[in-house]
């Protein structure tokens, strides 16, 4: 099977739909389909190969120039290359690039009309170089935000497409109105054009047909998978180290990271536990850096500073170190995650989790075994629950062996092909 899979990268940072589409994509190359895996917006980045075309279309500084300048819907592709190139738009990511939807109302309504937005030249740019490739069986979109490509890319190609479908509605509800209800209206208006949608978890089948009008017939479940490469418990088990509580996700308030400090303050109350340590790793953006500051500051008017330690962004070897170094994970997520990535990452590597009962979390924790669920938004329930896996070794030895043979059984990336392909086999068979 020939297939274009269209992944938006995140400004230089690591994320969780970015490493889900380059793991299904490395997975089917491996198999001997052929996949164009394309980045929009920036290069990717990802902790292990990447399978990404190295150019870049509809460049973050195009997009952006071409919104707020009218000159620069008219220069020529020639000069347009200049900033296109993938070097200054990593560059550029690293330093001007936002990715706050509260900044980005009109630039996200301008992209889903398509066509019809200010960014035509780019996406006439990806349509022209896509009709001289070889023809492909299929078309993916990363999310339900670049819709407005589903009917120029039909147009062009023939190709039936796909969107996957991983968390987009917090950036939506994000964009606050008019410019939230206006994008929703205009990615019900293009429904039509995409042949099938794909949930990351089937919790957010329900939660997108409500919120996205998306007929649940059009709807498909291709749950998430990892590369488990390197991943394990950690050789020569815990040793003499303190009680140690692990959050690993992106740095913002939607993660739970205060709520994950209130629970540890509230756990340290209770003496019987010993020494425990609050570690932390993931990216910080500049938009959450005050957010950080305040957690920080109230982890040290706590007299809990010294036990607290931020490892900033981690590597693949890094991140395999820093979850292998855990006792528990939990990233108390205040929203409706629909995919937690991390939690499968943790598991894989021997470590348990306690988790909100909310969002993909029940379904990943229930399906796979490797951890508890609490009540959400509530810190005495997570501090109980973190403190069970302190006073209960024989339970978290339990739900450790548990959760990597869940995630091996349930969320490796083989079966995420296999699933992938099923849908888009059925895609490609009722298009012909």
């Amino acid at each position: 099977m020939r297939l274009l899979s269209i992944t938006g990268g995140a400004a230089g940072t690591y994320c969780g739909s970015c490493l889900r589409d380059n793991a299904l994509a490395a997975e089917l190359l491996a198999r001997g389909h052929d996949v164009v895996l394309l980045p929009i917006y920036t290069p990717t980045l990802t902790d292990e190969p990447n399978v990404s075309q190295p150019r870049v279309f509809l460049g973050g500084i195009s997009v952006y120039l071409e919104q707020h300048v009218p000159l620069f819907r008219r220069t020529p592709r020639l000069v347009d290359r200049l900033w296109d190139a993938p070097a200054v738009l990593r560059f550029a990511a690293r330093r001007a690039i936002r990715t706050d939807p509260g900044q980005l109302g009109e630039m996200t309504v301008s992209m889903l009309r398509g066509v019809d937005g200010f960014q035509k030249k780019e996406i006439d740019k990806l349509v022209d170089w896509l009709r001289l490739q070889p023809p492909f069986d299929l078309v993916s979109l990363p999310n339900s935000l670049l819709i407005g490509l589903a009917r120029p890319i039909r147009e062009a190609l023939g190709s039936p497409v796909c969107c996957t479908l991983q968390g987009e509605d917090l950036f939506l509800d994000g964009l606050g109105d008019p410019y939230r209800r206006q994008a929703i209206d205009l990615i019900r208006s293009q429904i039509e054009s995409v042949d099938a949608f794909i949930a990351v978890s089937a919790f957010y089948v329900d939660r997108m047909c409500g919120y996205l009008g998306i007929p649940r017939q059009k709807m498909r479940v291709v749950p998430l998978g990892i590369n488990r490469r390197g991943y394990g418990p950690a050789p020569g088990g815990r040793g003499d180290r303190p009680f140690t509580i692990g959050f690993f996700a992106r740095i913002a308030p939607e993660k739970g990271l205060h709520l994950l400090c209130e629970a540890y303050r509230r756990l340290r109350e209770w003496r019987d536990l010993g020494p425990c340590r609050l570690e932390v790793a993931g990216s910080l953006a500049a938009d959450h850096r005050d957010y950080f500051a305040r957690v920080e500051r109230q982890m040290d008017e706590w007299g809990l500073g010294a036990e607290f330690r931020y490892h900033g962004v981690v590597d693949r070897d890094g991140k395999i170190a820093f979850l292998q170094g855990l006792d528990v994970l939990s990233v108390p997520a205040t929203y409706d995650e629909p995919k937690g990535v991390f939690l499968l990452e943790a598991m894989a590597n021997g470590v348990p989790v306690v988790q909100p009962r909310r969002g993909a979390f029940p379904e990943i924790v229930e399906k796979t075994g490797g951890g508890l669920l609490v009540e959400p938004d509530d810190p005495a329930s997570l501090a109980e629950g973190l403190a069970r896996m302190a006073r209960e070794p024989a339970l978290a030895a339990d739900l450790a062996r548990r959760g990597v043979a869940g995630v091996a059984t349930h969320y490796d990336a083989g079966h995420m092909a296999d699933r992938a392909l099923e849908v888009f086999r059925e895609m490609v068979d009722r298009s012909g």
